[in-house]
């Protein structure tokens, strides 16, 4: 297995077409385990040069409705009568401290995504 670290784009771009060919790759076989290293590698990459920021409460709010099939309706018993969801989701209106909690024990959205403002 002769495997480099990933120094550039070059490098980058070249480990990303080997990882498509060993995308058939048995799992505990050598190009598995090639596989998984490789994996690895542009993982530790993109983390460092594609820093994904963390959405905001309402993208965060929107993604979870879409995820999980959620209407405005299913939020009300977390954010207030239906009238009050729209005002939040259309950014009318900020998330109040009782929202935040129960959104983030309800639905499991990262709290720190609440809080953080647009």
């Amino acid at each position: 297995m002769n495997i480099k670290p990933i120094r550039n784009n070059s490098d980058y771009k070249k480990t990303l077409k080997e990882i498509e060919r060993l995308m058939g790759a048995a799992t505990n076989s050598p190009a598995g385990e090639k596989l998984d290293v490789l994996t690895t590698l542009v993982e530790a990459w993109e983390r460092i040069h594609f820093p994904m920021d963390m959405p905001d409460a309402v993208d965060a709010i929107k993604f979870e409705m879409e995820q999980k099939g959620l209407t405005v309706k299913d939020l009300e018993p977390m954010i207030g009568r239906s009238n009050r969801v729209y005002e939040i989701l259309n950014r009318k209106r900020p998330l109040t401290l009782k929202m935040i909690i129960r959104l983030h024990r309800q639905l499991n959205i990262p709290a720190e995504c609440l809080i953080r403002q647009a």
